[in-house]
């Protein structure tokens, strides 16, 4: 089948607008779905909620009120990392162990904080197994 320039000139000119159109709506969808209270795009609120551990987990908490998903990164960092704040603070007072078991809690820890900062700008909910249900039940 041979195209005329003009038919090719149209079919280019429709094909275009289409596409365009189609990404206006996307990004006018993604500003919708990420309302928020805070005016930062949802994955870098997530991101931000696990930065400072628990305490910027409590800060998101109190700032965002619309947005489920910063919610869930938010809650979910404040009870993943108080609990490892709260075991390195116990096994800290026992003898010689405690150092042990509290050095393999930071190093996982920090992985941890790593791989959930990630996930968040990817905009997907890692689920850590014993705080996820917590943060899924609050954060609704």
């Amino acid at each position: 089948m041979k195209l005329s320039p003009k038919e090719r000139r149209r079919i280019y000119e429709e094909e275009k607008a289409r596409i365009e159109a189609e990404e206006r709506r996307r990004r006018e969808g993604r500003r919708a779905k990420a309302a928020s209270t805070v005016d930062l795009e949802p994955n870098v609120a997530g991101l931000l909620c696990y930065v400072g551990g628990w305490i910027s987990g409590v800060v998101f908490l109190v700032l965002e009120q619309k947005n489920k998903l910063v919610r869930f990164h938010a809650i979910q960092s404040i009870i993943v990392f108080g609990a490892l704040h709260i075991a390195g603070i116990i096994l800290g007072s026992i003898p010689f162990i405690g150092l042990f078991f509290g050095y393999i809690i930071g190093v996982l820890g920090i992985i941890l904080w790593i791989v959930l900062m990630v996930k968040a700008y990817h905009y997907q909910r890692y689920r850590v197994p014993w705080a996820a249900d917590l943060a899924d039940k609050w954060s609704a």
